[in-house]
């Protein structure tokens, strides 16, 4: 892996699948009665969330925990930035207390490699790690999201991945796109013309999935459906007349349940507006992967940290 974890596009087929391995293993951890490796025994974290997260947040704190880490949340509100400090001043005074990793959210698109470019300054060789920025990237979640599909699916190669939703909004979606077509899967992503990120025809040739405005079309045929939460957080105007119609054009609802293939799995990164892009039989039917989901970012997140601050070396799996 490269020194930080910014973009899906800084990780090789060879580093995810590197990745998926250890997480497989990190994955055991979660069923032990003692839930602590000694990979990262001496090392510090900072978790800096300039936006709202739960599974995020919380996943990160629990992965550097049980690798024996030692972790500091930060936030917005109780940082110096609510007194007008700027980023650039939080980033370097966080970073010159010794700290060993520092993992990141904001609301900017490309802060995190900001914010990488600025300890490269500095001569700092702390590894940065991207929790989502802006509508940018989340490249954890996709890691996530393809790990929990191999463990449903098996290979992706040739596999049929429908992404549905907010795609305008989405960070998950762009990191997800370039994450399962790495390995080998067939996406299609799916949206109403007023949520589907403009030159989006350009970079889905040159990236290789497909675009469609029909998923009553695209469900059918495919191996798994992901659906992306409505940010309407994001929304300054009206990019569908009411919820309803939202929900009747797009919406994973119980009727389109019959539409997929038995046990396909359905994905959702969370949170959910169960009602409107997902129903509640959806999301709780026997092939969800939603809780998979959850469990699977605690285990990649304890293998994206053991690699980028423990190395190869580290004896993180025998306790030695």
């Amino acid at each position: 892996m490269k020194k930080h974890l910014l973009s899906i596009d800084d990780v090789t087929v060879d580093d995810i699948h590197a990745l998926f391995e250890t997480a497989a293993e990190m994955h055991d951890v979660q069923r032990r009665d003692v839930k602590k490796l000694p990979a990262l025994r001496g090392k510090t974290v900072i978790n800096l969330f300039f936006e709202d997260s739960t599974r995020t947040r919380s996943s990160f704190e629990i992965a550097g925990k049980w690798l024996s880490a030692d972790v500091i949340n930060l936030s917005a509100k109780g940082s110096s930035t609510s007194k007008g400090e700027s980023l650039r001043d939080t980033v370097l005074t966080v970073t010159a207390m010794g700290i060993d990793g520092l993992v990141m959210r904001h609301s900017a698109s490309g802060a995190a490699q900001q914010v990488a470019g600025w300890l490269r300054q500095e001569s700092s060789t702390i590894p940065v790690i991207n929790a989502g920025d802006g509508t940018h990237e989340h490249p954890t979640q996709a890691l996530l999201d393809a790990y929990t599909l191999t463990r449903r699916l098996g290979s992706l190669e040739g596999r049929h991945i429908a992404i549905v939703g907010d795609l305008t909004h989405s960070r998950v979606f762009r990191s997800g796109v370039k994450c399962l077509t790495k390995l080998g899967a067939e996406v299609t992503v799916v949206a109403p013309p007023t949520l589907m990120p403009s030159g989006i025809t350009a970079w889905s040739k040159d990236a290789g999935f497909a675009t469609s405005y029909d998923v009553d079309a695209v469900l059918p045929t495919a191996d798994a459906v992901m659906m992306l939460r409505v940010q309407k957080e994001r929304m300054s105007g009206g990019y569908f007349p009411t919820a309803r119609e939202y929900t009747v054009g797009y919406g994973l609802t119980r009727s389109r349940l019959g539409l997929l293939k038995e046990g396909t799995p359905i994905l959702h990164p969370g949170p959910m507006n169960r009602g409107l892009e997902i129903a509640p039989e959806a999301a709780d039917a026997a092939s969800s992967a939603v809780l998979d989901q959850v469990s699977a970012g605690v285990a990649i997140r304890m293998s994206v940290l053991y690699h980028l601050l423990a190395g190869p070396s580290a004896a993180a799996t025998t306790g030695e």
